[in-house]
């Protein structure tokens, strides 16, 4: 028995085709794994297994479901056919989080689609919140108190509460730690044995190689089949330049959500030029320092310096000079675009208002780093663009700001291993004609760093 079928699919934006005959099947228990490059349609291959797509995008061919065809459909019909059969994972969590509601409660009402009666429901959801790695703690949180990698898991969650037939995973360590992808392949493997199908989208070598099943690649916007090595990345470790004097120094930092402290009394110097890898477990606080450091998680106690000038503490009372200072690239590249205007004209905007240039200047200059960045649909809408070139639009914007200090929140966590390669040569090239200080919050060794920084303080 079939449980996913796809037959011809293409897909085009205008006249631009995304996906070209493209066919798989799934059976009870399969693993596929699909690789490729940034850009290359696994996002839209992934929405088009359920029936969707993007605005502008148009899909042809056949999809069918359990035996449903889902293309031509109603949106209520798709939601009847999809109810419990199939469960989706986006790039980013924030899509399928609701901001509003406390985590827990939103689990125990998606296990209504499988489970009776309010015992049934809650343990259901209790059960998906552990198989997703995840501490009972959480149940009450609001997903903007969760760490990136928390969101990916709570995300998760909710597609596995449903108990569904075929489950479609969009990068799904991205934002986790080595040991979190480990323990997240272990239990999609367990999930394949107990007859669910997989299909995973991913450009995680780690990940394909830790999954039972088959791998395919898409290449060219067609799927064809390939085999994986062995042997892991090979990261680039050349030397970076050594450090000079401190521009950003931050002293008794602690930060408080309520009686919690989630950093406490941390002192940070980033010297001009130098590159600091910021490592912990999903969870640990890195993405809570960022947004301190940017003003946008206000700190309890502590200074922060750049350039010897103390910054304030919230960004909205931080003039243009200070905002220029400090830029943050965090997780949720798609939430940061508007997704109703041009991605060009949003990375150029960095340079009008932040350093007073023209705008046609400022559309020339976004251009040039968005293409040697390697994206050249930049006058698209967000939505037409992958989960790895907005983030490589994501840090074409804060470098545009010429900044003292750029902070990097799992930007490398959607792209592969090309560019990443060449997302760290651009990082480099700003950090030396600029003199900025890059903080790298990364799972991904593949960037040479001058230290690596623990949250309890400890240099390595």
């Amino acid at each position: 028995m079939t449980v996913l079928e796809i037959s011809g699919l293409s897909a085009r934006a205008a006249d631009t085709a995304l996906l070209d005959d493209v066919s798989l099947a799934l059976e009870p228990g399969r693993v596929l794994v699909v690789l490729g490059a940034s850009g290359t349609g696994k996002t839209t291959l992934g929405l088009a297994a359920t029936g969707r797509a993007r605005p502008g995008i148009e899909l042809s061919g056949s999809i069918r479901l359990a035996g449903s065809a889902l293309l031509g459909r109603t949106g209520a019909e798709l939601r009847r056919i999809r109810a419990g059969v199939v469960g989706h994972l986006p790039q980013q969590p924030s899509a399928v989080l609701d901001p509003v509601r406390r985590c827990g409660p939103v689990l125990a009402e998606l296990a209504a689609i499988r489970h009776r009666g309010r015992a049934a429901r809650l343990a259901a959801a209790r059960t998906a919140l552990a198989e997703a790695g995840l501490d009972p703690d959480l149940w009450r949180r609001f997903p903007h108190q969760l760490s990136g990698g928390q969101q990916q898991r709570m995300a998760l969650a909710t597609t596995l509460v449903t108990r569904p037939e075929v489950l479609v995973l969009d990068e799904p360590t991205s934002g986790l730690d080595p040991a979190s992808g480990a323990a997240l392949a272990a239990r999609l493997t367990e999930l394949s044995l107990a007859g669910t199908a997989l299909l995973i989208l991913t450009h995680d070598l780690t990940l394909a190689r830790a999954l039972p099943g088959d791998v395919a690649e898409l290449r060219d916007r067609r799927l064809v089949p390939c085999e994986i090595e062995s042997g892991q990345d090979i990261p680039d470790k050349s030397p970076s330049p050594s450090p000079a004097s401190p521009v950003l120094v931050v002293r008794g930092l602690t930060v408080r959500a309520g009686r919690t402290a989630l950093i406490e009394d941390l002192d940070l110097e980033l010297a001009a030029g130098s590159l600091t890898a910021l490592t912990g477990v999903s969870g640990a606080g890195k993405t809570t320092l960022a947004r301190a450091l940017a003003g946008l998680t206000p700190p309890s106690a502590g200074t922060i310096e750049v350039d010897g000038v103390r910054l304030h503490r919230q960004a909205r009372r931080r003039g243009h000079a200070q905002l220029r200072a400090v830029q943050y690239v965090h997780q949720d590249s798609r939430a940061s675009f508007d997704e109703f205007r041009g991605v060009l004209d949003q990375v150029a905007d960095t340079a009008c208002l932040l350093r007073g240039a023209s705008r046609s200047a400022a559309r020339l200059e976004a251009s040039e780093v968005l293409r040697s960045l390697g994206v050249e649909r930049a006058g698209h809408r967000p939505g037409q663009l992958s989960g790895g070139q907005l983030q490589r639009c994501a840090v074409a914007r804060a470098l545009l700001a010429h900044p003292r200090v750029l902070i990097c929140d799992e930007v490398t966590s959607a792209l592969d291993a090309a560019n990443r390669a060449r997302l760290r040569e651009v990082l480099t090239a700003a950090t030396k004609r600029h003199g900025t200080a890059l903080l790298m919050i990364s799972h991904d060794d593949a960037f040479a760093a001058d230290r690596t920084l623990t949250l309890d303080g400890s240099i390595k």
